[in-house]
């Protein structure tokens, strides 16, 4: 607490948030910057799941490979729009030389490591009283398959999660009707991942966003970071379109968006938004247990007050334009291994999107860029953004405090050669 510092963080999704939080906690000033209200976008439309079961990274074997096969398909469940962008042309050369076995299976231990101790993180947060209650569903994820190679893809992912100490079970239909008997489910079974768990995201954020306001954070929204000033190799200051602002240390947490402003200070941080969908239904669905469609690549979770359906990845840029046949495809999805389960017009109609920003190799960035010594980067979680946010947030605390991190971050170095 002695050791107080002024810590600016763009980006108030989860990730920001999160860092705010932790650093409030250790008697840091803080102020949060961001473009929107701090009431949409990826944090608020993602699948709310916890989630040590998922080690292999985006980046696996075959993945741009699928992606060029898609790339004339929209309706796809892993779209990359035709462009000639020079990022990401390069971006996707770096996916393709990320995409190998070697590399896989090193990031897998990282990946398992730094999403336990997130799910250890957000019940301590839910212990704390801090926000409040919220759920967090403790009864794991369930990977259902209509087809023998989705089951038998999803037996070499239990393989490889052996040895890292992390079990899945597999249900026959019998069992899986124990567990889901208020729906008819369109599945040979499914393997249950015990580890896993999943929550309410925009019910979190809400709850997030108060207590830190309450707690004297001061939260700027609606106020775009315009620039960012340098000098002898550290951040002197940013300018938003309403004033000028100096701190001790910074903290670009700005999701899709941190690019652009690394790019301010002269840093390369291969990044694209990765467009995902969502689809709330606050009709009863008889669904108690989150649960991938593993043929569709669509999640299911039960919220407090809703069922989601959300998923897809589509690489088109910046934007947040709604396309309806990639809503239609989550609707049908659902509805095929649901059996009697109907989406209405008006759910597809309320449909959102957001952005998650995706590293190269599938792995965040989160560390301190060599070339400025008062700012931690904290950026590039793709899918697993709300998963890792408050590792997130706590590891770039300990760097700014000055402790040992809570997991070796050279993994996630900003600075990394692809």
């Amino acid at each position: 607490m002695g050791n107080s510092k002024k810590v600016i963080v763009v980006g108030g999704g989860i990730v920001g948030l999160s860092t705010a939080y932790f650093l409030h906690k250790e008697g840091h000033e803080v102020t949060v910057f961001d473009k929107s209200g701090i009431d949409s976008g990826a944090s608020f439309v993602n699948a709310g799941y916890l989630t040590p079961s998922h080690i292999i990274s985006l980046a696996a074997p075959g993945m741009i490979n699928q992606g060029l096969k898609y790339m004339f398909n929209s309706a796809s469940p892993f779209y990359m729009k035709p462009r000639l962008d020079l990022d990401f042309i390069k971006w996707a050369w770096y996916f393709k030389k990320s995409s190998t076995k070697e590399k896989v299976a090193k990031a897998m231990p990282v990946i398992r490591d730094i999403n336990l101790l997130s799910r250890e993180l957000f019940e301590q947060i839910q212990t704390s009283g801090d926000l409040g209650d919220f759920q967090i569903g403790d009864r794991g994820l369930l990977m259902l398959y209509q087809t023998d190679s989705a089951r038998d893809h999803e037996l070499e992912v239990m393989e490889k999660a052996k040895p890292l100490s992390l079990t899945g079970r597999v249900l026959d239909k019998e069992e899986l009707k124990a567990m889901e008997p208020n729906v008819d489910i369109n599945a040979k079974g499914a393997i249950l991942w015990e580890c896993d768990r999943h929550t309410t995201p925009p019910l979190i954020m809400a709850k997030m966003l108060a207590y830190l306001e309450k707690s004297g954070v001061s939260i700027h929204k609606n106020e775009t970071v315009l620039d960012i000033t340098v000098t002898h190799g550290q951040i002197t200051g940013l300018k938003t379109e309403r004033a000028a602002y100096q701190a001790d240390e910074y903290v670009l947490a700005a999701g899709s968006w941190t690019s652009g402003l690394g790019k301010k200070l002269g840093l390369k941080l291969p990044l694209q938004a990765g467009k995902g969908y969502r689809i709330n239904m606050e009709a009863p669905t008889g669904i108690t247990m989150p649960a991938i469609l593993m043929e569709r690549k669509i999640a299911v979770t039960p919220m407090e007050g809703f069922t989601r359906f959300a998923g897809t990845m589509e690489f088109s840029g910046i934007n947040h334009k709604i396309r309806k046949e990639r809503v239609e495809a989550i609707a049908q999805g659902v509805e095929q291994y649901f059996t009697g389960l109907k989406v209405s017009e008006a759910d597809k109609n309320n449909a959102q999107c957001g952005l998650r920003p995706v590293s190269p190799d599938g792995l965040p960035y989160i560390g301190r860029p060599k070339a400025l010594k008062n700012l931690v980067v904290a950026t590039g979680h793709a899918m697993m953004g709300w998963s890792l946010g408050p590792a997130t947030g706590k590891m770039v605390t300990e760097l700014i405090s000055g402790d040992k991190t809570a997991m070796d971050i050279a993994p996630f170095n900003p600075d990394r050669k692809f």
